[in-house]
């Protein structure tokens, strides 16, 4: 993969780019944004932006594969690319793309580092740059491929058939084909990319996973309304409050192909599902799915949330779960928890894992974290243990640079 001469400048130069690789992202994203403003008004999140978080998993993301090659020269971190490719194939991302964010990134790194960009860094570098890049534009023309799409050609009009107030801040869309054909086939876990026109024009786009079977006749995403926590807070969300306030029945969205690694395999293994907040989405599906399926092993189903008014699809999530042969339901709340429920945070310390089994994480990152650990230490494979981040995954490049990534 990266050649001996380049493995050992960069090996060199890691601690110099890891140490300002968040001022290089930083001004990498100001140059682009000058030069290209549309990327930013429709296709990169402005609330990311702002917040910072877009450049943590930039920043994040370069340096785990550079860590990564310079430790195992001859492999790829496949796990972190796969990831990132499923979210680009779901915002239409084409390998000509590439040489404009190289062209910027290149810039920043040398305005950043000075004199200390000779030309024998900036060719080591480039050579990351470029097995990182290829190997997305790989993976990505593969996915599109497999779409039975041209590259970046993942849009198409639907309708919103019905929605349904869940809880005063959770709505679901029920979704289906403008043009009367077939909806496309994904598999449960998965998401589309929603791209809606604001008032000023932008043309944003967010992920929502997908909340029904792959076998329903229509297409569900419940959407969480992202309200702003005041100053320091960051703002409301601007696509989430746009589709609560102005999209009713009868009215059209632009949706993508459905992409996203966190899939159901198929097996007889057991399974756990684990949630918090609207992370109950994906495992919704899921939880058709293995009904639909007539999944008979053990089905271990946890959800956290602030309150049983909080908690979407709360009636669905406990439905579906009793369709099964073989399943247990827990329920932890903050507040308002009933005769049955946990209080406080999910706590496995009273629920039976069985061996064997595959465990599936969806919600903020601190839940995973703890829902994580302590599937390890009740004896959980590692590689058994997935799970899916809504928004930047800061975990995974993290992970990846420090040690073995959850899977």
């Amino acid at each position: 993969m990266l050649s001996e001469k380049s493995t050992e400048t960069v090996r060199a130069t890691l601690p110099a780019v890891g140490a300002a690789i968040g001022d290089i992202a930083d001004l990498f994203y100001t140059k682009l944004f000058a030069a290209h403003p549309e990327l930013l008004r429709d296709l990169f999140n402005r609330g990311n932006q702002n917040a910072g978080l877009q450049k943590q998993a930039l920043a994040g993301s370069i340096a785990a594969f550079a860590t990564h090659l310079v430790a195992h020269p001859d492999t790829r971190p496949d796990v972190m690319l796969e990831r990132i490719a499923h979210k680009h194939a779901s915002l239409g991302v084409t390998r000509e793309q590439y040489p404009v964010v190289h062209r910027y990134l290149f810039a920043a790194i040398a305005e950043i580092l000075g004199e200390a960009v000779t030309p024998e860094v900036a060719e080591a570098w480039g050579e990351v740059y470029w097995l990182m890049a290829n190997s997305l534009i790989a993976l990505e023309e593969r996915l599109y491929a497999g779409r039975q799409v041209l590259a970046g050609d993942v849009w198409r009009t639907w309708t919103v058939a019905a929605r349904v107030e869940e809880t005063a801040d959770c709505t679901t869309f029920h979704l289906v084909p403008a043009d009367g054909a077939t909806a496309p086939s994904f598999k449960p876990g998965q998401y589309v990319s929603v791209q809606v026109e604001l008032a000023d024009g932008a043309r944003q786009i967010r992920q929502y996973s997908l909340s029904s079977a792959p076998g329903s006749p229509a297409r569900s995403i419940t959407v969480k309304r992202v309200r702003g926590e005041g100053p320091g807070g960051g703002p409301d969300g601007e696509v989430s409050n746009h589709l609560h306030a102005r999209i009713a029945t009868g009215d059209t969205l632009r949706v993508s192909a459905p992409y996203g690694d966190l899939v159901l395999r198929d097996s007889a293994a057991p399974v756990l599902l684990a949630s918090a907040g609207i992370g109950c989405t994906p495992m919704l599906s899921m939880l058709e799915h293995l009904a639909d399926t007539g999944h008979t092993a053990p089905v271990t189903v946890l959800h956290a949330d602030r309150s049983p008014a909080d908690h979407a699809l709360r009636a669905d999530h406990r439905a579906l779960a009793h369709k099964l042969a073989d399943a247990s339901v827990r329920f932890w709340y903050e507040a308002g928890a009933e005769p049955g429920d946990g209080e406080g945070r999910l706590d496995l310390a009273d629920v039976t894992v069985a061996p064997g089994t595959a465990a599936y994480l969806c919600g903020p990152l601190p839940f995973m974290r703890s829902v994580r650990a302590q599937l390890l230490a009740r004896g959980v494979s590692a590689a058994d243990i997935h799970y899916e981040v809504f928004g930047p995954d800061l975990w995974l490049a993290s992970a990846e640079a420090s040690g073995p990534a959850p899977a």
